[in-house]
């Protein structure tokens, strides 16, 4: 809990990496900077690059927002059938748990994986059921655990007198921890990175997307 108020105090001006490349800038720099990572631009498009991504054959494509890049999208280059997508899916979100970069977008979700008995192919096709996990980008340094201590008693204060600190059951207590939780992680929240299930005529692929929120439309345009 301590971990998770402190990342987001100090991730206020940090935006979503890809590789330790920010997403941000324009898409021409981002894409020379892809290809200094060994990514080529594919045949059908100068635009789309291919290479090797965590082990995984990938196509990325770089997306922008009135001209900045607002988001990575990767996405594997070779389908497979629904018992090998469950089991790639499953490694995913093993290695985001274990990734200290990265805690869940959601304080109610902690594991995103699928059970062995998910019927992803019916869930999919007749209730048009979406398999994704969502997870924080945590910033580069981590505080001290005095610190720590120190931001969340300035955010509770914030937000609540001393007398409702001191004078509140335990269970209060809990829901004002609960909120001050999902403040700090609705900040974080603009530097997302999720994953999800992609079908395509039957066979499964997996998408993954690096958003920068700070860039992408939050309704100036209308």
């Amino acid at each position: 809990m301590l971990l998770i108020c402190s990342i987001a105090l100090h991730a206020q001006n940090d935006v979503t990496r890809f590789l330790g490349i920010p997403v941000d800038g324009s898409k021409y720099e981002m894409i020379q900077k892809l290809k200094a990572k060994g990514f080529q631009s594919t045949p059908f498009d100068k635009d789309v690059l291919t290479g090797e991504f965590n082990g995984t054959d990938v196509n990325i494509y770089v997306v922008t927002t009135n001209n900045k890049v607002s988001r990575i999208m990767v996405a594997d280059v070779n389908t497979m059938d629904e018992t090998d997508i469950k089991i790639r899916f499953n490694k995913l979100c093993r290695q985001f748990q274990k990734n200290k970069k990265y805690l869940p977008a959601s304080l109610s979700v902690e594991d995103y994986s699928l059970s062995d008995d998910e019927n992803i192919s019916y869930e999919m096709l007749v209730h048009k059921k979406r398999y994704e996990a969502a997870y924080c980008q945590l910033p580069p340094t981590v505080v001290d655990s005095v610190s720590i201590r120190k931001e969340i008693m300035s955010v509770l204060f914030s937000k609540y007198s001393e007398e409702q600190l001191v004078n509140a059951s335990e269970e209060s207590r809990k829901e004002m921890i609960m909120a001050v939780l999902a403040d700090l992680l609705g900040r974080y929240s603009k530097k997302s990175v999720w994953f999800m299930i992609s079908d395509y005529y039957g066979k499964y692929y997996i998408t993954m997307f690096y958003d920068n929120e700070y860039n992408r439309a939050n309704g100036e345009d209308l």
